[in-house]
Formats: C-alpha cells, structure tokens, sequence
C-alpha cells in the first residue's frame, strides 16, 4: 500500500470577511494531500451566514474532505443546520463515529468528533459532587465511549482520529496551564490508545504546540491554524 498524504487545519474561523481568501490556498491541494480534514471552530460566532461561507471555501475540492465541529461551531446554536450545510456539498461531518474513504485502494478510516474537556492525569475534574461538574466530565466521558466502540468496529488500513479537543497536554504546550481543562481530556487518549489509530489530530489551542504523542505512542497534531501558520499541515502514513 502506498504513503497516504493527510492535509489537516482547524481554527479556520471564517465569516464573509474572509470569503475567497482560504480558498486561494486549496488550489494545489489534489496535488499534494489524499484528503483533507478539518478539525473544528470552522466558524467565528457558528452562525448559518458564516457557515455558508465555509461550504463554499471547502466544497468541489479534488480530495475527500472531513470535518468535526468546534465550541465555536456550536456557539449559536446550529450545530445540525451547520452540519446539513456542509453535507450538502459534500463535505463529511462526524458525530463521534466512523466514515471509510477509498483512497486509491487504500481503505482511509477516519473516527471524529468534536472532543471535549475535563484536564488530564492527575489534574483533571471527576464526576464527583455538584451535578453540574457530574455533567461535565460525564460528556467527555459519553465521547471517549463512542469513539472506542466507532474504532473497536472501525476495518481500515490506516486509521485516523480527528477531534477539536486535545487528547494530550503536550500539545497545549504555550496555553496558560490554568485553561488546559477546558483544551481537552486525557480520556479521549485513553479511548483511542485502548484501540489503535495511526494519528490524532485535533484544534482548539491556538498557542499550543504542533506535535505530541499519546501515553500509547500514537502521534498526536495540533492543527488549529495559528499554531501552523500555513493553510494546512501535511501528515504521511
């Protein structure tokens, strides 16, 4: 089986302020990348307006294109209506489960969603005391289950998770220690370590870092675009 070439960003934050001006980057994607993910906060404030402009920025492309909503995605809340809209031109959304791209041959699978927060080992909330900490952490908790079950049935030759939330702290690395809670969750490395992947990538900490590695040896990308600071990042399997 040949290197498969992954394209990955998130943190893109469009309006109609930026129509067209993402677009200019992709021209010379089907050149250089076998799909393109998008890892969440596609939009600035999720309104529908500014969602259209994300179809139109990311529709038609010569590779498979997949997506995970963001906190920003959700801030309005559309999350469906986002999702529809992206649908309709193509683009895949996950919801904490599985697609299977034909990539030349290759089967691509990819496990998304959008991931969540509660820390990491040892300085992290637990579903203990007031309801609504229970809540929090049981999210995150429901997440990492739907991904383990999405792997664990998931038949592909490679396989990626993509989430906007951190599954490591080591790609938060640059964010005031006092956020990292509110980045992401140890239990979403726990769940994809538990199963086996090839890659995570993920969005959200826009001063983090680009790479990381979970407990279980599996590469973790931070994409969010600040932290790239190129239209995309390119990753091989």
């Amino acid at each position: 089986m040949r290197e498969l070439r992954i394209a990955a960003v998130g943190d893109v934050h469009l309006d109609e302020s930026l129509r067209g001006r993402y677009r200019v980057h992709l021209r010379d994607i089907g050149e250089h990348a076998d799909v393109l993910l998008l890892a969440g906060d596609l939009t600035r404030h999720g309104t529908l307006e500014e969602a259209r402009v994300v179809a139109d920025e990311f529709r038609d492309l010569p590779v498979p294109v997949v997506a995970v909503l963001g906190n920003h995605d959700h801030h309005s809340n559309h999350p469906a209506e986002i999702a529809a809209m992206l649908s309709e031109v193509g683009i895949k959304v996950l919801h904490d489960e599985a697609v299977v791209l034909d990539v030349d041959g290759a089967r691509l699978g990819v496990v998304g969603g959008k991931g969540f927060g509660g820390g990491y080992a040892g300085k992290c909330a637990s579903d203990f005391g007031e309801p609504e900490i229970k809540a929090f952490v049981g999210h995150t908790k429901r997440i990492a289950d739907r991904w383990r079950v999405a792997l664990k049935e998931l038949d592909a030759d490679r396989r990626i998770v993509l989430s906007h939330y951190s599954p490591v702290k080591d790609t938060l690395i640059g964010e005031p220690l006092e956020i990292y809670p509110f980045l992401g969750s140890y239990l979403l490395a726990e769940a994809v370590d538990a199963e086996g992947a090839d890659l995570i990538v993920h969005g959200h900490a826009h001063a983090g870092t680009e790479r990381g590695v979970t407990p279980g040896g599996i590469r973790v990308r931070n994409v969010a675009l600040p932290v790239l600071g190129r239209a995309y990042g390119l990753y091989r399997l």
